[in-house]
């Protein structure tokens, strides 16, 4: 009876090794719950650890029960090292997914979803680089161990490990790119430059921070475009961030005005119009004229805002009414272009004369200078109208001078 019983031992071994295994993995489960049942967010995310956990407890089992009833037999060390390799695999993917939960839990009890949320923005850019910093961990760890299973690996490994001066030398130069990005990466999480969700500008570009990984970093732009800039880009480039200590902003409109602008109407429309919104959080709210040359006078409106989409709407409605103030109540405040003529004594209009040039003689210096008197025959019509009437002495005037000269000698 025993010599008929001992080749299906190995079989019957599994069989008890399966639901012993999912059953363990059943009973540790609701022990993790009932003692976290405080903790709602852990019911959902509690999930992703099912499988592998499952996987991993019915592999033990199965490997043990092997290893119990058919440890003797020729077959058992190549399947012992399948059920290794899988153990290996299922273990790391069981503590990718408790990386996943306890990453799940920790940005569930800080939501973002609030006024100033800068801390939590912080703690989660933090949280979510060292989930995947672990993540890679794992892999790394468990690649590197299945493959030291094998034994042709374990003699390469230890020749590697003997010439590793000259391989981390190569290897450092041929990666020397990626691991910039890494380092540069891991320095804005636990630097805290910048952190998700922050609003920046990048290339004269205005967005939020979307994504931030070891490598890269993504910023979802204002018209839903995305911008995909390295990591090294933020710790050697200067940019703005605008939520780095607060997600309150300020931001201006201004507005080029004639000097009839009614002033204190601007104001008291703006305190209307403030009032009226939700937009505005009662911090600044200010209309002051910061210029006034060549024509105009500079009009610049002060508000702030919770946060910068905010505080673009809010700019765009005080625009928008302020415009449609002026429009209707106001036409004459309105940007003119004005065209003045001098008047003479008779009431007549008159061109404004250039002034004369290149004359010397007190007559010709100022622009009061009578042209009739002057000495030019260029500058104005008129001095071309006597340089053509001038004809100079004639012969009488020398024929005179000459015979002056005669008597006189």
């Amino acid at each position: 009876m025993l010599d008929v019983l001992n080749p299906a031992l190995p079989f019957i071994a599994m069989a008890l090794a399966v639901p012993a295994g999912l059953t363990l993995s059943w009973l540790l489960r609701k022990i993790v719950l009932k003692l976290n049942r405080k903790r709602p967010e852990l019911q959902a995310t509690s999930r992703v650890a099912r499988q592998p956990l499952r996987l991993a407890l019915c592999l033990v089992g199965v490997r043990a029960a092997l290893g119990l009833t058919a440890g003797g037999e020729s077959w058992h060390a190549g399947v012992d090292h399948l059920l290794l390799l899988a153990m290996i695999g299922s273990f790391a993917w069981l503590a990718i997914a408790v990386l996943l939960i306890v990453e799940a839990v920790v940005l569930n009890r800080h939501s973002v979803d609030v006024a100033d949320n800068r801390r939590a923005r912080r703690l989660r850019t933090q949280v979510i680089l060292a989930r995947r910093i672990a993540v890679a961990l794992v892999v790394v760890l468990a690649v590197g161990t299945a493959m030291l299973t094998f034994p042709a690996i374990q003699a390469l490994g230890a020749g590697l490990l003997a010439s590793a001066g000259v391989i981390s030398i190569v290897a450092g130069l041929a990666a020397q790119t990626s691991l910039v990005n890494v380092f540069a990466g891991m320095q804005l999480a636990f630097t805290d430059a910048i952190r998700v969700d922050d609003v920046v500008v990048v290339q004269k570009e205005w967005g939020r921070i979307e994504e931030i990984t070891l490598t890269y970093v993504v910023v979802h732009l204002w018209d839903d475009r995305r911008l995909i800039l390295p990591s090294t880009y933020f710790t050697t480039t200067p940019f703005e961030n605008w939520t780095r200590r607060q997600s309150e902003v300020m931001g201006t409109v201004e507005f080029d005005l004639d000097w009839r602008a009614p002033v204190e109407d601007m104001c008291t429309e703006l305190r209307r119009v403030l009032a009226g919104t939700e937009l505005w959080d009662g911090r600044v709210g200010v209309l002051q004229i910061t210029d006034a040359t060549g024509g105009f006078v500079r009009i610049r409106i002060l508000v702030s805002a919770a946060d910068s989409a905010a505080l673009f709407d809010l700019r765009c409605l005080v625009r928008e009414t302020m415009v449609t103030f002026l429009q209707q109540d106001h036409p004459q405040a309105l940007p003119h272009q004005r065209w003045e003529q001098a008047a003479d004594d008779a009431g007549t209009a008159t061109r404004r004369k250039a002034p004369l040039r290149g004359l010397a003689g007190p007559g010709a210096a100022g622009a009061h200078a009578d042209p009739h008197e002057s000495q030019l025959f260029t500058g104005s019509v008129e001095a071309v109208e006597r340089s053509r009437a001038f004809t100079g002495p004639g012969d009488e005037v020398f024929e005179e001078r000459g015979r002056n000269l005669a008597s006189h000698n």
